[in-house]
């Protein structure tokens, strides 16, 4: 998997990889000539007194030496800007596969894993394709070149070569097997730490409210251990590592020392010669070194690359469709035809043969106890979920057939949980309509009633918002969500459980600013509250995933159980019916 991510979203850069081993070429040409040049120095010019020939091949060594840092330069340049371009269209690549995904797919995995294989695995992976570049070409010309060169110096002690590379092989060989298992588990166990730490994070004010610190420390401790414990393994290993390695060079400059210095002495080797050899069985082992190095980080990568290539190996379970088709009109009609749908490992299904149609102008109310279906329900209309059963039709196409730019741009939901985004409240707001006018903003907020808390702030619609909107308040937040579905004016209008944290009034004044703002639009409305739906076109009474009533809310006052007992479990019939004569009154009156 790692070779065919950097063939993947290398491919375009080897313009910028020709050059990297261009110049490393020429780099380690320059690097293997010195030897040579400094051997001839001695030989010939040391040895024979010949100062002027000592001038001329000094001088040829400082210019190629020359050459050599610029090509270096040269080639560490393109190789960092190849790996730095590689990671990012990488890291491009998970994310937008990640948010293709559905919210099965995105259960699939979970959070805190998909956050860290779009993070921490794809710097790995980056990290061995820069140093790869840097190392992993130079060094095989170097060891190669460096043989050839030391053969041609003297073939007597070729033997060292091969003792040398062998041995230093077989111990980066044991190393690496050792290495594998361990680099698996430290990712996995990053992932747990990961997941424990944004799990405190976001429950923080459950901790604290029920005293749990002591406990949460306890488990944050317990997964940090597992990680230090693994750490620590790998540790160990690369300490072993470089005390190996540096024996076995100092154990070759011993070797090449006591064999040549007696080739020396019998006359079948110059001086000259001898050190020239000792400096390339150095440049060889250096060379095989810095594989080493590579070979070190090449298992944590692979894992890595494998990790990355299952998310990109997953295709998003609701993909475009082949043959799209777009409704010839948007009216925002909204058509549910005997649908059932089971979450992935349920033993039964969450929905069954749901079947109701929801019109421009009206207002379908859902309700039922917890655990019924119905944000379960509302999610299957902008095609979060893909029904198991049946059909969602929208517009009079079924929503699997429909592109999802199209759906996106006809449907807008309030989800039960608002969430806002780091930035400011215009950027929050704009999330509907990205060309939205301040005024269009404003005006959302008006309807919304969110206007006068924006106000209020120093900034106005320039006043920051943090990660998940956590400086503002719970009304405000779910304000603040419903003056975004408002911006974007689509066709169908979904609020799940939206107007729960806001007090009775101003739930009151935002549901008739809304039947102003969204009369020529469908209306879908999941509620706890009995008082927020009384006024609804269509009310559907869900109990165990199923339709069990429907109706206005006078029409299942009357015929209802299921309906009777949701009313009478918050205030009873009479105060019902005398507070929706009393709102009809008040809207005759208006």
């Amino acid at each position: 998997m790692l070779l065919t991510l950097i063939r993947r979203y290398g491919a375009r850069y080897w313009p910028w990889i020709a050059a990297v081993v261009v110049f490393q070429l020429a780099t380690t040409m320059a690097t293997l000539y010195l030897p040579s040049i400094n051997a001839q120095i001695i030989d010939q010019g040391v040895a024979k007194g010949d100062t002027d020939y000592i001038w001329r091949q000094g001088a040829l060594m400082l210019g190629i030496a020359f050459v050599q840092v610029l090509t270096a330069i040269a080639a560490v340049y393109f190789g960092s800007r190849t790996a730095m371009a590689f990671g990012r269209d990488l890291r491009q690549g998970v994310f937008r596969r990640v948010t293709s995904y559905s919210a099965q797919d995105l259960q699939r995995f979970g959070a805190p894993t998909l956050i860290t294989r779009g993070t921490n695995d794809v710097q790995q992976v980056q990290m061995v394709m820069l140093m790869g570049l840097n190392f992993m070409v130079s060094a095989p010309i170097m060891c190669v070149g460096g043989i050839i060169m030391a053969l041609n110096e003297d073939a007597g002690l070729s033997w060292l070569v091969w003792v040398s590379v062998g041995v230093l092989f077989a111990v980066v060989g044991f190393l690496v097997y050792l290495l594998m298992p361990l680099f698996r588990k430290m990712q996995s166990r990053i992932d747990s730490i990961n997941g424990v730490l944004r799990e405190q994070i976001i429950g923080i004010r459950v901790v604290r409210a029920f005293v749990r610190e002591r406990f949460e420390e306890e488990r944050f401790a317990d997964a940090n251990r597992a990680l230090t414990d693994i750490s620590l393994k790998v540790g160990q290993i690369f300490v072993l590592m470089f005390p190996i390695i540096m024996l076995l060079l100092q154990a070759a400059t011993a070797a090449v020392l006591f064999f040549g210095g007696h080739r020396v002495d019998s006359g079948d080797m110059q001086i000259g010669s001898l050190t020239a050899f000792m400096q390339y069985l150095l440049q060889i082992l250096m060379a095989v070194m810095m594989g080493t190095f590579m070979a070190m980080m090449i298992p944590r990568a692979t894992v890595c690359a494998d990790r990355i290539g299952e998310v990109l190996g997953v295709e998003p379970s609701m993909g475009e469709p082949a043959e799209p088709v777009v409704p010839e009109k948007a009216e925002g009609v909204v058509e549910f035809r005997d649908v059932s749908f089971a979450y992935p490992g349920a033993e039964a299904p969450v929905l069954s043969g749901i079947s109701f149609t929801a019109r421009p102008g009206q207002t379908v109310a859902v309700i039922g106890s917890t655990g019924s279906g119905k944000t379960t329900l509302l999610n299957l209309i902008p095609r979060l979920y893909d029904a198991a059963e049946g059909e969602v039709l929208l517009d009079g196409v079924p929503l699997g057939r429909m592109p999802r730019h199209e759906i996106t741009s006809r449907v807008a939901m309030v989800p039960q949980r608002p969430y806002l985004f780091s930035g400011t409240v215009a950027h929050n707001l704009r999330f509907g309509k990205e060309t939205a006018s301040d005024g269009e903003l404003w005006d959302a907020l008006e309807v919304a009633q969110g206007a006068e808390f924006v106000r209020a702030k120093p900034k106005g619609l320039d006043s920051p918002i943090s990660q998940g909107g956590t400086n503002v308040s719970g009304g405000q937040r779910q304000r603040l969500c419903i003056a975004r579905a408002l911006v974007a004016q689509p066709k169908v209008y979904l609020f799940d459980d939206s107007f729960s944290a806001l007090d009775v009034a101003t739930e009151a004044r935002l549901r008739r600013a809304l039947r102003d703002r969204t009369h020529g639009a469908t209306m879908i409305v999941v509620a706890q509250r009995v008082s927020t739906i009384m006024g609804a076109d269509q009310i559907l009474v869900l109990d165990g995933g199923k339709i069990v009533d429907r109706g206005t809310h006078e029409e299942l006052l009357e015929t209802s159980p299921t309906y009777q007992e949701i009313v009478q479990s918050q205030i009873s019939a009479e105060e019902v019916q005398s507070v929706a004569g009393a709102a009809g009154a008040t809207g005759e009156q208006a």
